[in-house]
């Protein structure tokens, strides 16, 4: 593992994780994966809600944490933390595209009819359950205990969690916390509809020169301005007082 800005990292490839995630015994005791990007980061430092506790801790419990921003890695690299770039939205296409076998079982917690619809027509003889969510879910308990206890009932080999952060965490560690459930977690956001093609993945050119989250804005500027202009952009303060920080214990 490698820390940065307060998060513990997998060290390891995208292949390494996809090969132990689809080597998991699928009646294995629930397990999840989250996918911390800036947007993730900036609100684990900044966030001052009454369960913000409970934010941080999903993310401590999760069994597989990935760097999902190449711009988080490279402020990494600014501290002299090498980050392995794993984009949620990588490992959903993966198992989407190379690990589910006909007879397996998934479970989609967000998403819409459509969704559903597109992914029961890519995945043949693979059985899809969902359960949606109300909006509001993050300050709305029993709505994440719902939540939970259809993850425990469905008997999937993975659950794509697709109601965005933090209420895709804290449905995971609510879930693990039950006991009860088998599978795997996959905190993946909108990586379930860039697979299904109902949004648009930036060019790979753009993602290598760190501007997918440009790409993004362009598609959706209403809903991401504050996101991309606003919000991300602390990261940066986050990183520079990190990298005073580990300059002057290296003096020490």
């Amino acid at each position: 593992m490698t820390g940065f800005l307060g998060i513990d990292y997998d060290d390891r490839s995208t292949a390494a994780i996809i090969d132990e995630l689809a080597a998991r015994d699928p009646g294995a005791p629930f397990a999840y994966l989250v996918t911390p990007n800036v947007d993730h980061v900036v609100r684990l430092h900044e966030d001052q809600g009454a369960d913000r506790d409970a934010v941080h801790a999903a993310y401590r419990t999760a069994d597989w944490c990935t760097c999902d921003s190449r711009i988080l890695a490279a402020l990494a690299r600014t501290s002299g933390v090498d980050l392995s770039v794993v984009p949620g939205s990588d490992l959903t296409a993966a198992i989407i595209g190379s690990v589910l076998r006909p007879g397996d079982r998934i479970a989609l917690v967000g998403g819409s009819d459509s969704t559903t619809a597109i992914l029961a027509r890519m995945l043949p003889g693979v059985t899809i359950v969902e359960h949606r969510p109300p909006m509001g879910l993050r300050r709305n308990r029993a709505a994440i205990d719902d939540a939970a206890a259809f993850i425990a009932g469905a008997g999937a080999r993975f659950v794509f969690l697709a109601v965005g952060s933090p209420q895709q965490e804290l449905v995971a560690a609510a879930t693990r916390a039950r006991g009860d459930a088998t599978g795997i977690g996959l905190c993946i956001g909108a990586g379930i509809e860039f697979v299904t093609g109902e949004r648009k993945r930036a060019p790979v050119f753009l993602q290598r020169l760190h501007l997918e989250w440009a790409h993004r804005l362009l598609g959706d500027p209403r809903r991401l301005w504050r996101r991309y202009l606003v919000t991300g952009p602390r990261v940066f303060g986050l990183a520079l007082a990190d990298a005073r920080r580990r300059r002057r214990g290296t003096s020490a």
